[in-house]
């Protein structure tokens, strides 16, 4: 595919290379250090850190209005709180925040030509499938796309640069920089590319499209909504925020997330798997070398499996997913290809989802339901941002008088 040949670092990066020894290496590295649960247990206080800062500018915005109710967008505020969150962890450096506005705009420029290269490359890309109307650049997508990638590469080299004038292992380039001393030939300057921008699109785009669908579907469920508050109200209580360990004592919460992935699953085409030799799927003669999209929203949709699958019903997750149930639910994708960095993305939109629940009032701008209509792309984000009503709980007062202080 386009994305993968251009962003795939000439599919040496984990999510376009081929099944093959170099793949598990960046597989293991990944599933073992990269993402493992030490390791995302060193940066917890980063994540805690940004939802802070998140509460923290929803608030000041509050407050500007005399603490009553005022309009926010959620998309940008979003952006910054996960941005930042993959940022920290893969270079240790803020983009937004109190910091100068050069980084501010570099970051936003990073995160359009992201945002580019998805609508570039989603599945009405017909040169993915006709090849000869990528010989002759149909749409001038691979132009485009050429020159996304050198914008994207000048910033991803900048950070490795940056990185390399410290002499520490406190984040994910440090470690990787130290991985090519010992062996430079399997950890080049691009494959460290390759794997940071796969984080940073996997960590950023994901976490805060999916958050923002869950919170539209909440302003269009206001009862949904005074479940969640009055659940994490009775396990959490009002003095201190949801943290990631108070996930599993909100089943609930839980709910509302896996119900949200299954509506508006971040990836609604799983990554690309492509058949290794000659088989059958689905009744289909494929034959070896043919690459398979698995359609991840048709499956959430379909109301051979689902009941009432339009239809937002947490309560249907209740009691948790037996092993059957599991293999139809498909948000971080499926098999060897899973995504590694699931858990992580679990621990941010549950623990992000559930602060706003706990600290703000939510309600929408007008009577009308908030749209629910699907942008384009790789990625599905809402086709227009999410603009809603916010208010500070006076339950929560004395946590943002410490916040504040």
């Amino acid at each position: 595919m386009t994305l993968h040949r251009h962003m795939g670092y000439n599919y040496t990066a984990l999510v376009s290379a081929n099944y093959g020894d170099h793949w598990r290496n960046l597989r293991r590295l990944c599933s073992a250090e990269i993402f493992s649960p030490g390791r995302l247990n060193m940066y917890r206080s980063i994540r805690e850190g940004e939802i802070k800062n998140l509460l923290s500018g929803l608030y000041k915005k509050c407050t500007s209005k005399g603490g009553s109710f005022a309009k926010v967008e959620l998309r940008w505020k979003l952006c910054e709180l996960t941005f930042n969150n993959i940022t920290r962890m893969v270079a240790g450096k803020s983009y937004y925040g109190e910091i100068g506005v050069e980084d501010r705009e570099e970051a936003k420029k990073f995160q359009q030509l992201i945002s580019a290269a998805f609508k570039l490359s989603g599945a009405a890309n017909a040169g993915d499938y006709l090849p000869f109307l990528r010989w002759i650049d149909y749409a001038g997508i691979e132009k485009n796309m050429s020159l996304i990638t050198k914008k994207l590469d000048t910033f991803l080299q900048g950070l490795i640069n940056e990185r390399r004038q410290y002499k520490s292992n406190d984040t994910m380039i440090d470690h990787l920089l130290s991985l090519q001393q010992s062996n430079p030939k399997s950890y080049t300057d691009d494959i460290i590319k390759g794997l940071v921008l796969n984080t940073l699109i996997g960590g950023t785009n994901t976490s805060e499209t999916t958050i923002e669908w869950a919170m539209s579907l909440l302003v269009n469920h206001p009862e949904v909504l005074k479940k969640a508050r009055d659940e994490i109200g009775a396990h959490v209580g009002f003095e201190r925020l949801v943290k990631e360990e108070d996930l599993s004592k909100l089943p609930y919460l839980k709910c509302i997330v896996s119900e949200t992935f299954r509506m508006f699953p971040p990836l609604p085409l799983v990554l690309p798997h492509e058949s290794s030799q000659d088989c059958t799927l689905g009744g289909y003669n494929v034959p070896r070398g043919t690459i398979i999209l698995a359609n991840a929203w048709a499956v959430h949709r379909d109301p051979k499996v689902w009941n009432e699958p339009n239809c937002f019903k947490p309560e249907r997750f209740e009691g948790g997913l037996i092993e059957t149930e599991a293999q139809k639910i498909l948000p971080f994708g499926m098999g060897r290809r899973v995504c590694p960095g699931a858990g992580l993305g679990q621990c941010v939109v549950g623990s992000a989802l559930g602060c706003l629940i706990q600290c703000f009032e939510w309600e929408r701008v007008t009577a009308e339901k908030v749209d629910l209509v699907e942008g384009t792309g790789l990625a599905m984000p809402r086709a227009n941002p999410l603009v809603v009503m916010c208010k500070p709980r006076q339950v929560m007062d004395k946590f943002f008088k410490n916040l504040m202080m």
